[in-house]
């Protein structure tokens, strides 16, 4: 059920404090960490505590949360200093939703990436 944490979910079991994560920023609603495997210097993933299996499940079921989802990941970007306005170039969110385009873990996750370059040319 969405919003109701699932044991097989990796992300949740994160929330729970089951398994470790480098953790960047934290809210009430929200948990931000470092990911594992970074495609950029600055890689975070920002996701809600509540879990959503994706960013559209989320969005319909609970758009305050989704929107306290996005200035989470821009308080991320700030807090990494990859934010225009902390003195980096800039930063991208992505949203994968759905295994076709590339989601590995079905709860809602913003990925901030920042402070490479070249990433404008690498990632659409």
């Amino acid at each position: 059920m969405s919003g109701e944490p699932q044991a097989d979910c990796l992300f949740c079991r994160i929330v729970a404090g089951e398994i470790p994560a480098t953790v960047v920023r934290e809210t009430e609603s929200t948990l931000a960490f470092r990911d594992i495997n970074p495609q950029a210097p600055t890689h975070v993933l920002v996701i809600p505590r509540a879990h959503y299996p994706n960013a559209a499940a989320l969005a319909d079921a609970d758009p305050a949360l989704a929107g306290t989802v996005l200035a989470e990941a821009g308080r991320v970007a700030e807090d990494e200093k990859v934010a225009e306005s902390a003195g980096g170039a800039g930063y991208r969110l992505i949203f994968n939703t759905g295994r076709g385009v590339g989601q590995t873990v079905f709860h809602a996750h913003v990925h901030v990436l920042g402070g490479a370059d070249g990433l404008r040319e690498r990632l659409v």
